[in-house]
């Protein structure tokens, strides 16, 4: 009998030191991130102004740990997700291509499941190319003119200018202008637009 009270008071003393263990570790405190935190993110899928559409998923990572007074409040490698808000291809005569998107939550370690936060807009514009267009123009009349002045002088060349003109003009115009793209891993800076409060562990 006196073997068996021993066994029942070794198992109550094994769980109330595991009981305490688990409280132990399960101890959180509330932290504030405030707006206007720049948040530094590994872009995990690849988006295009020509391969992407709006409200295509978009996800990233945190590459290093965010701290607020000296407290870890997101470590490097916390998960952030959002979407496309705006997508389009170059256009042939203008219109540069666009790309934007922007983050709507974040999966903090811990036991609290996923959480919404809100961030400014993420956007990248192609460069124009008014140069290069111009260049093919100016580049086209001035072949044809040196084919008209050599066929029929100076009347030859002025008809040559105007019509190597309009053979560049056609060659913009069937051209469009460069797509804007980035890819997985493409590092980003992202602010973060209204406070996120977290729950880390106390240590």
């Amino acid at each position: 009998m006196k073997k068996m009270w021993t066994a029942v008071a070794f198992v109550a003393a094994l769980t109330t030191v595991n009981v305490g263990a688990e409280q132990r570790t399960t101890e959180w405190r509330e932290v504030t991130i405030p707006a206007g935190t720049i948040l530094k993110v590994n872009l995990n899928t690849g988006v295009g102004s020509d391969t992407s559409q709006i409200e295509d998923p978009v996800r990233g990572t945190l590459r290093s740990p965010l701290t607020v007074r000296g407290i870890t409040a997101l470590p490097a490698g916390t998960a952030i997700s959002g979407y496309v808000t705006d997508a389009a291809r170059s256009a042939r005569v203008k219109g540069r291509a666009r790309i934007a998107f922007r983050f709507t939550r974040i999966d903090p370690p811990g036991p609290d499941d996923s959480t919404t936060i809100r961030t400014a807009t993420v956007a990248r514009i192609a460069p124009g190319t008014k140069k290069q267009d111009a260049a093919k123009i100016g580049g086209g009349a001035v072949g044809g003119a040196i084919i008209g002045g050599i066929v029929g002088g100076g009347d030859g060349a002025a008809k040559g200018a105007a019509i190597g003109g309009a053979g560049g003009t056609g060659v913009v115009l069937a051209t469009r202008g460069k797509e804007v793209r980035m890819g997985a891993g493409t590092p980003l800076s992202v602010r973060l637009s209204q406070a996120l409060t977290v729950r880390v562990p106390v240590r």
